[in-house]
């Protein structure tokens, strides 16, 4: 008796899933309430072990279940840790019943009951809440839910009404984009088109865990790098196919999806942090500031709980160029390059768009053979896809017919903002934003005729005058002597 007091009184929270069921037994009136049960999982009982109780109720017997005779039986799992005499009553075998055994016994039996085609008694809370399962005869029970959890308990006349606690809190999930200019993360970030956005998604995972898929969706303006996916716990890299497997353009719309096997769930003994790494291009698709582009991930598990979507945005910016003469009337027929440096540097390759914009080229596109990027051709046009806290340069390659061209590159510095600018018919005005370049005409120089002629008329008239002037000064003084 002693034995099956002690198995009879352990009640442990585990891992596993089930969905299962046996014949249903017969009504009785006791019950087991289940605390703090989770909205939209199914928590199943079932009759492990028949309890007989003599009439003082001083003494207890157990008997197996005759649907459960297969578990317990000879070759079944259960046979390693009771023992069942000869007259069929159960006994806790000797050694056994430490948290570890409890735990591999609840896994075998919720294993077990895997499988079977109807559950004995199954509630779907449609709320967080205790649930309570009624009308039961006095025995040892196995509760399982869905997410993963599940529990040993009995009732008995003395203990009528047992109550069980749910252990599997609800997983979490953390998303979190990675900032270029100072490398720390957080919910967004900026960069420029052609540029690689670092992303992490960390999963708390708890004991119990079920059914864990991660699911990441991009906007078009992000391109996923399907070989950057790494999983690690601490500094342990999980091993694809063995602990996850990865299915991309998934048809619910997810860039890719990471289902984690049971196999490796069923390992996790306490909360565990699983961390999600990738990369992805932000392309020419991507939309420009104040408009941004997401990348949102979430979690589901067990067999109908999930984690609300958790969203990073990156950001990429534009700025106007208006070109003008010194009364800021808009001059046309400039020619530019964008550089990363005020001397030297790289050059920034550009595509032009059909709308007469101009957006930086992805890595892609500059690469591509026979690829020659656009020059900037302005007029007031517009430069998009560039890169916040950053210091561009523009230089004129090519100034309007009769102006001078800029002698240095103009600084074109991004701080979180487009710099946009609006014209007053085809003038620019003060104050209207934007990167305003002015040209000033060249010096008018002689030409060949005119002015040049004239200027030897004038020369030799005035030596002519001074030869006279010279002569009557000279006739003077030599009448005097």
């Amino acid at each position: 008796m002693k034995h099956a007091r002690k198995l009879a009184g352990i009640l442990l929270a585990m891992v596993m899933a089930l969905a299962l069921a046996l014949p249903a037994f017969a009504a009785g009136t006791n019950t087991i309430t289940v605390n703090d049960a989770q909205a939209n999982e199914t928590y199943n009982i079932y009759k492990m072990l028949d309890l007989i109780v003599n009439d003082d109720l001083s003494a207890y017997s157990y008997t197996v279940n005759t649907a459960w005779a297969g578990f317990f039986g000879e070759g079944g799992d259960g046979a390693a840790y009771v023992s069942i005499d000869g007259l069929g009553y159960v006994t806790w075998k000797d050694g056994m019943g430490d948290a570890d055994d409890m735990e591999a016994f609840g896994k075998a039996a919720a294993t077990y009951a895997n499988g079977k085609s109807t559950a004995a008694t199954a509630i779907t809370p449609s709320a967080d809440g205790s649930i309570t399962f009624n009308n039961l005869e006095d025995g040892y029970y196995l509760v399982t839910s869905t997410n993963g959890t599940l529990a040993m308990v009995f009732t008995s006349p003395l203990k009528p009404n047992a109550t069980v606690n749910e252990k599997n809190p609800d997983a979490t999930l953390d998303k979190q984009v990675q900032e270029d200019s100072n490398s720390q993360w957080g919910e967004e970030n900026s960069a420029q088109i052609g540029d690689t956005v670092n992303f992490k998604t960390t999963i708390s995972a708890k004991k119990g865990a079920k059914n864990y898929v991660l699911h990441d969706q991009m906007e078009d303006g992000l391109t996923l790098n399907q070989n950057s996916i790494v999983v690690k716990v601490g500094e342990t890299t999980l091993t694809k196919d063995a602990n996850y497997t990865v299915a991309f353009n998934t048809t619910d719309g997810c860039d890719f999806e990471i289902t984690f096997t049971q196999t490796y769930l069923d390992t996790i003994s306490g909360d565990t942090t699983i961390v999600v790494t990738y990369s992805a291009i932000l392309n020419g698709n991507a939309e420009i500031a104040d408009q941004t582009n997401d990348n949102k991930t979430q979690l589901t598990y067990g067999a109908n709980s999930k984690t609300e979507w958790d969203t990073t945005s990156t950001k990429t910016f534009m700025f106007d160029i208006v070109k003008t003469d010194s009364n800021y009337k808009l001059l046309s027929g400039a020619k530019f390059e964008l550089y990363d440096a005020k001397t030297s540097g790289n050059k920034i390759p550009l595509v032009k768009n059909t709308d007469g914009t101009y957006r930086v080229a992805t890595t892609a596109e500059s690469s591509a053979a026979g690829f020659v990027s656009a020059v900037i051709e302005a007029g007031k046009v517009t430069v998009k896809g560039l890169d916040a806290d950053t210091t561009y340069w523009l230089e004129e390659t090519h100034a309007p017919d009769g102006y001078n061209k800029l002698p240095g590159r103009v600084e074109v510095k991004i701080v979180k903002t487009n710099l946009t600018t609006s014209m007053t018919g085809d003038t620019w005005a003060t104050g209207n934003g934007g990167v305003q370049i002015t040209n000033n005409a060249g010096t008018e120089l002689p030409s060949t005729g005119g002015i040049g002629t004239t200027i030897f008329y004038v020369v030799g008239s005035i030596l002519v005058l001074a030869a006279v002037v010279l002569l009557i000064t000279k006739k003077r003084m030599s009448e005097d002597k």
